[in-house]
Formats: C-alpha cells, structure tokens, sequence
C-alpha cells in the first residue's frame, strides 16, 4: 500500500510539474507575442478601434495558446506529408509552413483581433518558435525525466516501456566518424583545448589508436572497407573501368551502389551493421535497416525509399528549422569574412571559395550535422545495437582553407560539443552505450599543382603525349619544358624532326583516343580507353615516347605506376629510377613516403580496375605538403603525409584494437576490429544479407544536390 501511495504521489508532482512548464511556456511565448506586436508595424493583436491593454494580453495569449496547440497537433502531421519533397525544400517550407500556423492561429481568435502579412507572420512564428523550444528546455534541464520526455519527442522517437523483470542491458556502440580529421590533427585539438570533450575520454583512458589507410586514402575505400570488409578494387575516389566503359566516382549514388554490391557478393555478408544497425550520413549502408542520408540508398526509387523520415524527425519540431536555418546564414557568413580575410592577407597556398561554395560549406557543416546528430541521438533513445555515423565538416573546411588554421579550428571546437552532445543523451538512453571516435583519413596541406607549376596533370599528360595544350600552359616553365622533351624523344624515336605539335604525320599513325586523366587528390589516373587491356610500359612508350619520362622527371611528382611487360609492373620515379613491383620495398623511390608505402603499391597494383598510369605527387616530409591535381589546398586520396595517418579511439571497456608492437593497417583490418568489439558488446554478430528498409524501419533518404558534393573523400 505504502509504494502504491509514493507511486501515486510521485505521478501527481511529475503531472503538476509539467501542467507548471507549459503555463510558464505559455506565458513566455505570451509576453513574447506583445513585444514583436510593438515592434513590428504588420503584426497586429487589437481591434481597429484599440483595447485596452488587459484585452490586448488575453488575445496575445488566446493567439499563443492557439499556436501552440497547432504546432502539437496539426505540425507533425503537416511534415510527414511532405517527406517527398526534397530535403532543402523541406527545410525552407518549415518556416512558410509555421507562418501558416500563426495566421490559422490569429484566425481563431474571436473578433478578427489578430492579424498580420503572410512575411511577418514567418518572422513571428521563427521567433516564438525558438523562445517556445528555449523555455521549455531551460524549464527542463533541472528536471531529467522532463529531459527525457524533451529527448524522445525532439527525435520522433517512442520511449520504451520498462520491464521490472527485464535482464540488464547489453550495451549498445556508437561508432562516429570524424571525417579526414587525422591523428596529428586530433591530438593537436586535444593539446591546443579545443576538443575538451575528446581530452576527458583520454585522460579517462581512452586508447588513441593511429592506423594506415591504403594507397587511396579517403571516404570511399575507406568506408568501403570499414563498413563491409573489403575496399578491393577501389583505386582511388574517382577511376575509369575499361571493361564497362563508366567513370566510377565514388560519392555518386550510382557508382556507392556498384561498389557496395561488389563489397557484399566478395564477402558473402551484408556487413557491419546488420543486427539491428543504424547508418547516418555514410557512403554506404553497412548492411544496417535503418538509414539517413545514406548515398549508396539515394538510387533507389518509391515513395517509401524516397520518404525523408531523418528530416520528418529533425523538422517535426519548428525550432530545430529555426535554428538550423541561423546556424545555416551563420556559416554562409563566417565563410565569405574567412574567404575575404584570407584574399585581403594574400596568405597562400589559397584556392577559390566562391560562387555556391559558401552554401556547399554551410550545409555540410550545419545541415548534415544536425540531421546526422539527431539520428544518432535517436538510434540511441531507440536502443539500437550498433550506429554508424559520419561527420563531414571538418573534411569539407579543410579542402578550402587548409587542414591546419583558424577555420578548421572552429569547426574542430563545433565536434566537439556535438560529441558532448551525443554523450549526454547516451546516459538517458534506455541502454548504456559505448562511443568510438574514428576518422576514414586525414588531410595534407599543400599548393595544388596547377597553382605550383602553372598547368594542372591533364595538361602535363597532353603535353607528354604530344596533344595540343592551352596557350596559357606553353607560356609556363613546365610546360615548355614538358613539349621540348616530348620533341626529344620523338626525334629520337623517330629518328626525324618533327613539327610544332610535337608528332610527323606522314611517320605517327592517325592520333588515337585521347587519354582519361583523372585526379584524386594527390593521386592522378590515366586511361586509354581505346585499349581494352591495361596498357603496358612497353605499348605506352610505341605510342607516345615520351609521356612515361615527361611524367616520371617533373618535380611535382613523386612516382608513376605502370604495368610491364618484362617486369610484370614498374614503378618510375626521377633520376631515372625504375623498380620492378616484385622488389619494391620502403626504401627507394618510396622511402619519403614512410612505412608501408610499398606494401599499399603493390596491393593496388592488382587491382583489375588499376588505370594504365597511377601517378602520385611529391611528397615534402620537412613540410609535410603535397600537391593535389585538384582544387585543394588540404588532401587526400594519395601516399604522402597525414592523409595516410586517421585515428581509432576506443573506451577502455573495449579490447585492445591490436597487440602490443604491432600496426593497424588498412580498412578492412579496421572492420575485422570494429566487428570484434561488437561481439564483445552484444554477442555474436550474425552475417546477413544485405536487405532494404523494412516496413518497420525508417525509409532510406536520398542525397540529393548538395549533400553529394565532391568532397573527394
């Protein structure tokens, strides 16, 4: 009788003091309404003939009840109906949609009272909105079953019931990924205070676990391997297949599809998020049921796989957009000041960051972290078993401004507090968590290539294999000295002069097809496509004589690749340097590069979807830069650097993510690694096929626009 008594006792004050919180709501929201009716001429809580100031109040607050009310009842489902519509529309309408809602809510109120212009009811109920979701937090921070309850509903989830007989739970693992953010990088976050959250786990006794990538150091061989186990065939972020005629880039849908495919039929299981997984943010799905802004899902077609559920979860409550949207403007205007103050210092190695960057950047650093975060926080209030979640920011930043500096260090310290975040919710979560802080990759700074000798790889290929290049290029030094010694060899492969553009008509056969040339960071690719096969060192010189030298002496480049028909595959470096495949080791040509350069070589080397010519840049160790073939002053997707160095940081509940002495390396060796602490955890992790949502799960979000921005990771 006695526990029944308390119990009913404890119900009444739970009850009275949430009755208390949304009076006190009401009337915030209340008192907020009289002071935008002052200051904003449009918005208007009176009769055309006055009332007194006790009128005036009652209607405020007849209006701000009625708002609230509809935000409750009428809100959610408004959203959820329009989940089809894609996700940036989605967060715009929020705030035409809550305008909508504060002038039903004037409607209502007897007399005509109330009234306002469609613009300004926007504005009204953007602030009421945030005053609303900043009381009831405040009310709710002291109280934490009231947090709880604020928790659940933030994130559209269903608090599960408790069971007095229930067995203690297993726990649960969140894995984050830290995108391109590299072990130096951490660890200087962590020294410098700007990761105060990430210092505490380590103090506490974190491991901070280095590991290698593989030669094609960034997100879609990485994840690849991290998420299925197996990254074979994946030579770099952007490649050109033979045998199908198609470009491959790893962050389009189409291709994450392929490449998840092949990943499930090599290892015969769906991967490592199969029982009860949840992937946020990723490349690929990992095998996992639920998903959000999962790109490898983004082709699939159907209302139920086209449904924004993540967004409904996010946007179900107005706030979030409202917020959102001014970290958004935020971001936008942090990055032109950076932009402007970066061209006005003239500081260098710099690249463009105009036209639709500003926007790329406010949405990979805001959108998709909130969204993805709020998945998370969900997973957990769910009690899933494992999370896979990838933030971009830091990846996206760093490409523009450079992996070290002012701008990334703010987006550093903005992890930070969203890992706090994400830590915070754990303990309220009906099952204890474990939280893995990893990174794909990390970034090498350096002046881009172009920007460093006046004409980008493609233009140096063409030079090399006699083609017409840009005037702008014949003025440079490099690329007149890459036309004079591609007349050089020709004449002496030819044994006769030749003309301008470096080729005799009556002597060369009809030009061929032009060569692909891709860039992956500081990894260039180079196909013929008019050859069916691999091409060879052998074939390659015949056709153009002196390509393989022109690429192989530029001081911007640090080594070239090529099959051979003597010595099966060859790698080329200056000075005349060659060594054959079969005998490379971490000295030589690759010493710069450090330790298991030779090993990553030669596994890609038998890849069958290696280019002809696998061209990587120079390496300076005393300064730690590279050259990217792209539009990057911070990369990766090559050997050289910090790109090649990410991070595993792991609780100390879990084992050891390799013996003592020895080295992590490569993606896969990574998943065997994450598989493992998930048994430790849960239990056996039982292989599955790889299976679309169920009609229980979340539907899969597709990554439209700027979501799928070549981030190069």
């Amino acid at each position: 009788m006695g526990d029944g008594r308390w119990g009913g006792a404890d119900r009444w004050r739970s009850a009275g003091r949430a009755l208390g919180r949304v009076i006190a709501v009401w009337a915030v929201s209340t008192l907020t309404m009289l002071i935008l009716a002052g200051l904003l001429p449009d918005f208007e809580l009176q009769s055309t003939d006055g009332d007194t100031f006790t009128r005036t109040a009652l209607t405020a607050a007849a209006a701000a009840g009625a708002f609230g009310l509809l935000g409750a009842l009428v809100w959610p489902v408004v959203v959820r109906a329009l989940l089809l519509v894609p996700a940036l529309v989605l967060g715009l309408l929020v705030f035409f949609l809550n305008g909508s809602l504060l002038l039903v809510a004037l409607w209502l109120i007897p007399d005509g009272r109330g009234a306002a212009n469609p613009e300004t009811a926007v504005v009204v109920a953007a602030v009421m909105s945030a005053v609303a979701s900043a009381t009831s937090t405040g009310l709710a921070v002291r109280d934490d079953d009231a947090y709880r309850r604020r928790l659940y509903r933030l994130t559209g989830r269903t608090r599960p019931r408790a069971s007095d007989d229930a067995p203690e739970q297993v726990p649960g693992t969140v894995f984050l990924q830290l995108d391109g953010v590299g072990h130096h990088v951490l660890r200087g976050a962590v020294a410098d205070g700007l990761m105060p959250t990430v210092a505490s786990w380590i103090d506490a006794g974190h491991r901070l676990t280095p590991w290698r990538t593989d030669w094609s150091s960034q997100t879609g061989a990485s994840q690849l391997g991290i998420l299925h186990g197996s990254n074979e065939d994946v030579p770099a972020f952007r490649w050109y297949e033979k045998d199908t005629g198609r470009l491959m880039v790893s962050n389009r849908p189409a291709s994450a599809v392929e490449l998840q495919r092949r990943a499930v039929r090599r290892t015969g299981d769906g991967g490592l998020l199969t029982v009860d997984g949840a992937s946020r943010g990723n490349l690929f799905s990992g095998g996992a049921d639920q998903l959000a802004l999962v790109l490898s899902m983004a082709a699939r077609r159907g209302p139920r796989n086209r449904s924004r559920a993540g967004y409904f979860a996010y946007f179900s409550d107005p706030a979030n957009a409202v917020r959102t949207a001014g970290s958004l403007v935020t971001e936008c205007v942090r990055e032109i000041l950076q932009s402007t103050r970066a061209l006005l210092r003239r500081e260098t190695p710099r690249v463009s960051r105009g036209g639709t960057y500003p926007f790329v950047r406010a949405f990979a650093t805001v959108v998709e972290r909130d969204v993805v975060v709020s998945a998370v926080m969900g997973d957990m209030l769910a009690g899933r078993t494992a999370v896979y979640a990838d933030l971009v920011a830091y990846d996206e930043v760093a490409h523009h401004s450079g992996p070290h500096g002012r701008d990334t260090d703010q987006v550093l310290r903005r992890l930070d507090r969203s890992i706090a975040l994400i830590a915070t919710v754990a303990e309220h979560a009906p099952r204890p968590y474990r939280i893995v802080l990893l990174s794909d990759h990390g970034q090498s700074p350096g002046e881009t290539f172009e920007g460093a000798y006046g004409l980008t790889l493609k233009d140096l290929v063409r030079a090399g294999c006699g083609l017409p290049v840009p005037r702008r290029v014949r003025r440079t030094r490099s690329g007149s000295e890459a036309r004079d010694a591609a007349r050089d060899a020709l004449r002496l492969a030819l044994h006769r002069p030749v003309d301008e553009t470096g080729e005799s008509a009556k002597e060369l056969p009809a030009r061929p097809s032009e060569p692909v040339v891709l860039a992956s960071g500081n990894l260039g690719l180079i196909s013929f496509p008019d050859v069916p096969h691999r091409m060879t060192r052998e074939e390659i010189d015949r056709r153009h004589p002196a390509l393989l030298r022109t690429l192989a002496h530029h001081p911007g480049v640090g080594f070239v690749l090529v099959a051979s028909a003597e010595h099966g595959s060859v790698v080329l470096a200056r000075d005349g340097v060659e060594v054959p495949v079969a005998d490379l080791d971490d000295g030589g040509p690759l010493a710069v590069f450090g330790r298991g350069a030779a090993r990553a070589v030669r596994r890609t080397d038998g890849f069958p979807h290696v280019a002809d010519i696998m061209v990587n840049s120079m390496y300076d160790p005393a300064t730690g830069t590279v050259h990217a073939f792209e539009e990057q002053i911070g990369s990766h997707g090559g050997l050289g650097g910090e790109q090649s160095h990410p991070f595993l940081l792991s609780p100390p509940e879990l084992s050891p993510p390799v013996g003592a002495g020895e080295e992590l390396v490569g993606a896969e060796q990574v998943h065997r690694v994450l598989r493992r602490w998930l048994r430790e955890c849960s239990g056996p992790q039982v292989p599955l096929e790889i299976s679309p949502s169920t009609d229980r799960s979340e539907s899969l979000l597709p990554v439209d626009g700027p979501v799928t921005q070549d981030k190069n990771h």
